[in-house]
């Protein structure tokens, strides 16, 4: 069972949903298609590829780096150790992945009698799911756990489920894979990589027309046994042709294979889907544009897909939560420092606000030494 899988089901398809007299005309299973979308794209396949993995690895492991500090501090021990099982990181990285795959990720929250989170659960999609057009009364999960022992529970509140949810079309119910945009390149490079194995096989048996010269009208018979005997010479060795015959090779038509080398799945198609630059996957990336820009891009990238995540918390928490980016766009802090000298130079905060940002980022040591009064007139000095 993959971990990352599109659809509420385990399979590589869409669940269909049972039928009814619907609205319209229109079933249930026929509505969720027209506001989901009904192309699908399969996770087992969409990672194998590489380009694919180095988004998503980079993505959800920056993502999962974010700091989440809730105003409320009962709600902090939850946020920070949301598992029994994972560490901080792992948990979230794991929601961020699917999220960034299927469009929608989940988690339950295990609460104890006075409804205080005691541990959160991943849950996979494959594991859940819900009637989007039953709201009435909120939305309804049926879940079923990894654990044998752990029995599955119906029509669960959605206050009991962290929903998460990207791109939506139908009222922020559900969410909508980036990878959709891709569904029609997926079938493309399908028939590119069937073209280029065959090409390799058959290189030594290729498909062409043998044509008779001065033969008159041959029959049908003895156009199919000549044939024979072209495959055979060609399976086994060169083909040999006398002044009589001429066989002309089946080539490709230029405009086709261009277009089949210009939709394969590259890095460049990846990071326009998911709105960062290609020069973080290892692309050429945009020459005329400086390294603070591409990393203000990827910024807000990555502010873009923290949003989703730190809404439905602060919905279903009922918290204000404060953010920190940094430790996912500056993990060295260099562009943090630069802010805070260049704030000091203009004299919004002092020497001692400074090193306290700077402390409060970890960017230096909390224990760092006191400045003698001495050093300090002389730092300010300089």
């Amino acid at each position: 069972m993959p971990v990352f899988n599109f659809a509420n089901m385990a399979n590589d398809s869409p669940t269909q949903a049972p039928k009814s007299d619907g609205f319209y005309g229109l079933s249930e299973s026929e509505i969720i298609e027209n506001l989901t979308g009904a192309e699908w794209v399969s996770a087992r396949a969409a990672l194998r590829n590489s380009d694919l993995f180095a988004v998503i690895n980079q993505l959800s492991s920056d993502l999962a780096s974010v700091k989440l500090v809730p105003v409320r501090k009962q709600m902090r021990g939850i946020i920070n150790n949301p598992s029994n099982n994972a560490n901080r990181h792992g948990f979230y990285q794991a929601i961020y992945a699917q999220l960034l795959l299927g469009g929608e990720a989940f988690v339950y929250r295990w609460r104890n009698e006075n409804g205080r989170d005691i541990k959160w659960e991943f849950i996979r999609p494959s594991n859940i799911n819900y009637n989007p057009l039953d709201t009435a009364e909120g939305l309804y999960y049926n879940i079923s756990f990894n654990d044998p022992h752990v029995a599955p529970k119906m029509r669960v509140p959605q206050s009991d489920v962290l929903h998460f949810r990207l791109l939506s079309v139908d009222g922020g119910l559900s969410g909508v894979s980036p990878l959709v945009a891709l569904s029609r390149e997926l079938e493309i490079q399908k028939a590119n990589t069937r073209l280029t194995l065959n090409s390799l096989k058959n290189a030594l048996n290729a498909n062409g027309i043998l044509r008779i010269k001065n033969g008159g009208l041959l029959d049908f018979n003895t156009k199919m046994s000549r044939s024979r005997q072209a495959v055979k010479q060609m399976t086994g060795g060169p083909l040999v042709l006398d002044d009589l015959e001429d066989f002309t090779p089946i080539e490709i038509k230029s405009n086709v294979a261009n277009l089949l080398s210009q939709t394969d799945w590259t890095s460049k198609q990846f990071a326009k889907i998911y709105g960062i630059p290609d020069s973080y996957l290892g692309g050429q990336g945009d020459q005329q544009s400086s390294i603070e820009m591409i990393s203000g891009m990827y910024a807000n990238a990555v502010s873009r897909y923290v949003r989703p995540v730190l809404d439905e918390l602060i919905n279903k928490l009922n918290t204000d939560i404060d953010t920190d980016l940094f430790p996912a766009v500056d993990p060295l802090g260099a562009t943090y420092i630069k802010r805070v000298n260049e704030m000091r130079k203009n004299d919004v905060i002092d020497s001692k606000q400074a090193v306290f940002m700077l402390k409060r980022s970890e960017i230096i040591p909390q224990d760092l030494p006191e400045v003698e009064p001495a050093q300090q007139e002389s730092i300010e000095r300089g």
